[in-house]
C-alpha cells in the first residue's frame, strides 16, 4: 500500500492545515489577550491619572476659594483680586496687603498692592478710579459695599487715613505714585447706604 496515494496526500493535507489552523488560532488568541491586557492596564493607568487630576484640581478649588475668601472687588476698573495679612514684600508679590493696625471688618479697613514693576500689580489701575465708584469687600463671611468719595496723592510719611477713628464703615486704598517716591496714592471709601 502506497502511503503517498493522492487520497492520503489530501488526508495529511488536511490535519496539517488544522494544525496550522489552531496554532494559528492559539498565537491570534494569546495575542489578542496580551493586547487586551495590555489595553486594559492602559486604561486603567488613564483613569488614575484623571482620578489624581481630579483629586488635585479638587484640593486645587478647595485652597484658592481659601485664599479667596478674602478679597476686594472694584468693577469700574476691572479688579478682582485676593488678600492677605501684612503689606510685606512677600505678601504684596501674591495679594493685596492688609495693615495689620485697621480693622477686618467694620471700622476702616486698610489695604496695599504694587501698582506697577512687579509681577502682581493689582492697584495698577487705581489712578482711574471716579469718586461714586464701588468698591465691595468680602472677608470670609462679611461682604461691605463702599463708595469712593476720597481721592489724595499723600505725603509717604502720611497715615492719617488709616489711622482714622471713625464711627462710619470706611475702607482705605494706598498704593505709590508713579516716578514721585515721596507721595501714595490714597483711594478711601464709606459704607454705602
Amino acid at each position: 500500500m502506497n502511503i503517498y496515494s493522492g487520497k492520503n496526500i489530501n488526508i495529511i493535507s488536511f490535519f496539517i492545515a488544522i494544525i496550522i489552523f489552531l496554532i494559528i488560532n492559539l498565537i491570534l488568541n494569546n495575542f489578542s489577550k496580551v493586547n487586551f491586557e495590555s489595553y486594559k492596564l492602559s486604561q486603567n493607568i488613564q483613569e488614575e491619572k484623571i482620578d489624581n487630576q481630579i483629586q488635585e484640581n479638587i484640593i486645587s478649588e478647595k485652597n484658592q476659594k481659601k485664599a479667596y475668601d478674602w478679597y476686594i472687588q472694584i468693577d469700574s476698573i476691572s479688579l478682582n483680586a485676593p488678600i492677605a495679612e501684612t503689606t510685606e514684600m512677600e505678601v504684596l508679590s501674591k495679594y493685596i496687603g492688609h495693615f495689620e493696625d485697621t480693622d477686618l471688618k467694620e471700622g476702616n479697613v486698610g489695604l496695599a498692592a504694587h501698582n506697577r514693576g512687579y509681577e502682581v500689580n493689582y492697584f495698577e489701575n487705581l489712578k482711574s478710579v471716579k469718586i461714586g465708584d464701588e468698591i465691595k469687600y468680602y472677608y470670609n463671611d462679611f461682604e461691605m459695599t463702599y463708595i469712593i468719595d476720597t481721592i489724595e496723592i499723600i505725603k509717604n510719611t502720611d497715615w492719617s487715613y488709616l489711622e482714622e477713628k471713625t464711627n462710619k464703615n470706611k475702607i482705605t486704598l494706598i498704593t505709590c505714585v508713579e516716578n514721585e517716591p515721596e507721595y501714595r496714592r490714597c483711594v478711601q471709601a464709606t459704607q454705602k447706604e
